[in-house]
């Protein structure tokens, strides 16, 4: 069953937690926003060796539960080992959490929480 209008009729923009290169990359082909003051919320989050996993976390979890506006996050694979039990335990259409490669880390779909999920669907 497909879902109802009103959970996606809002949902604008994608988020992205990745490396420096990931998000530079798509910030240049044009997915950055950031709301309006006061708040002044962006919709992306550069991480490296020295963000903590709680900041990795909170993003996460702000994108994916807080935010209305957001329809895809993409988060590098790698960062997403740092965070695997939230991600594997977001279960929500919206927005969808793709796992993307990163220049220094190749994809590795047995990692991958959505292909994992369709692997158990189908009882492979």
């Amino acid at each position: 069953m497909a879902a109802p209008p009103s959970a996606y009729q809002d949902r604008h923009f994608l988020a992205v937690i990745g490396d420096e290169d990931s998000v530079t990359g798509l910030l240049l082909a044009g997915i950055g926003h950031v709301t309006q003051p006061p708040e002044a919320k962006k919709n992306f989050l550069v991480v490296d060796d020295k963000t903590e996993d709680s900041t990795i976390e909170h993003a996460f979890d702000d994108f994916t539960q807080e935010r209305k506006d957001i329809a895809i996050v993409l988060i590098n694979q790698h960062i997403a080992e740092r965070i695997r039990n939230r991600v594997d335990t977001y279960t929500e259409a919206f927005p969808a959490v793709l796992e993307i490669p990163s220049k220094d880390h190749p994809y590795d779909p047995e990692k991958d929480s959505v292909l994992r999920r369709v692997r158990r669907l189908f009882g492979e």
